[in-house]
């Protein structure tokens, strides 16, 4: 509350000190420490965004399994530096069970979730998307589910956090199932996606929208180029080190989509694309059920087999090591010399039939 004697220059002094408090959780003098995971199609751009945000200038390269790096930024001059793990999930969906490592009870209240989606394979969009997710999605509620017995508010204020991007009086509030932690949705390879039929543009961008919305997400699409990728770093430094969010936003199915989280509705939206009859032969329970139908009609997923990646990082040359290797081919001599006893062995056995 403003005093009286207040000059206009105290009042400035004072709005800048609030803006520079921009989270409830970080005292002044404390560390700002935030952790984010990022998955998604293999080969899809997910390094690239994470080497932009930390404004490194580096090539590439193939993500092995799971990754790890950090970054470092101060709010303001003479201050401790915030500090941002970022986690980085390769090979597509074939690596599911190691998403559970970076997300644990200890860091569950100032984690994020980063879903990059290759715009160029939407015949692979939702099956990645519904696969990353619904494990993500399961390992937090288990992790909040345990919290809950033990301490109840901080269980609960993940979720809270997340209601609260829908103002209570949005016309969605009561029809949409936000994600338990905050999620920033990516279309990657925009620059080839923009090459695409206006109506396949159309149905990808809606689709996106929707879920995007449905989850309580931010949506962003971008490519290599600058321009783009800086709109993707706006919404990672807000998650990342808490820097302010982006009331911009960007709706036309003919540009690139911008989407901050809580700024959509699904009256802007529309229907799912697809005619009236199309929608009334399709059986599906929830409306995320619907959308997903309507989508595959148009882009038929490619099998789960079919998006594990099958190629063996042990025999790729960039990580070759002439001992490591001397040793793994003995290795996998032994292994087979094992299998050809075993199989011996159990073909000799006399079992008991009863």
């Amino acid at each position: 509350m403003p005093k009286p004697s207040d000059t206009l220059w105290d009042l400035a002094i004072a709005e800048v000190e609030k803006r520079e408090n921009r989270d409830d959780d970080v005292k002044q003098g404390e560390v700002w420490e935030k952790s984010i995971l990022f998955m998604g199609n293999k080969n899809g751009g997910k390094t690239t965004i994470i080497l932009r945000c930390l404004e490194r200038e580096e090539t590439p390269k193939p993500t092995l399994a799971l990754e790890y790096t950090f970054g470092r930024r101060a709010r303001r001059h003479n201050t401790p530096k915030d500090i941002a793990h970022f986690w980085e999930l390769g090979g597509g969906t074939s690596l599911l069970e190691l998403i559970r490592i970076p997300i644990t009870s200890h860091n569950i209240r100032s984690f994020a979730v980063v879903l990059v989606l290759d715009l160029s394979k939407p015949n692979e969009l939702w099956t990645t998307m519904e696969n990353l997710l619904q494990v993500t999605r399961n390992h937090v509620n288990k992790i909040l589910a345990k919290l809950e017995k033990t301490n109840p508010e901080v269980a609960a204020e993940p979720k809270q956090k997340m209601r609260n991007n829908l103002q209570r009086d949005h016309p969605d509030y009561e029809l949409v199932d936000p994600f338990p932690i905050p999620l920033v949705i990516i279309g990657s390879k925009y620059d080839i996606f923009h090459e695409f039929d206006s109506e396949m543009r159309k149905i990808i961008s809606k689709t996106l929208r929707f879920v995007s919305h449905y989850y309580g997400a931010s949506l962003v699409f971008t490519s290599k180029s600058e321009a783009l990728l800086l709109k993707a770093r706006v919404l990672i430094n807000h998650l990342a080190f808490g820097y302010d969010k982006s009331k911009s936003v960007s709706v036309d199915p003919s540009k690139p989509l911008f989407i901050p989280a809580g700024l959509d509705s699904l009256s802007q939206i529309g229907p799912p694309p697809a005619s009236d009859s199309d929608i009334g032969k399709m059986r599906a329970n929830t409306p995320l059920e619907l959308w997903k139908k309507v989508f595959e009609k148009t882009f038929p997923p490619k099998s789960s087999c079919d998006l594990q990646d099958s190629k063996d990082p042990a025999q790729d040359i960039q990580y070759a090591e002439y001992e490591v290797d001397v040793m793994r081919a003995q290795k996998n001599q032994e292994l087979e010399q094992y299998k050809r006893n075993a199989s011996k062995s159990w073909k000799e056995m006399d079992f008991d039939s009863d």
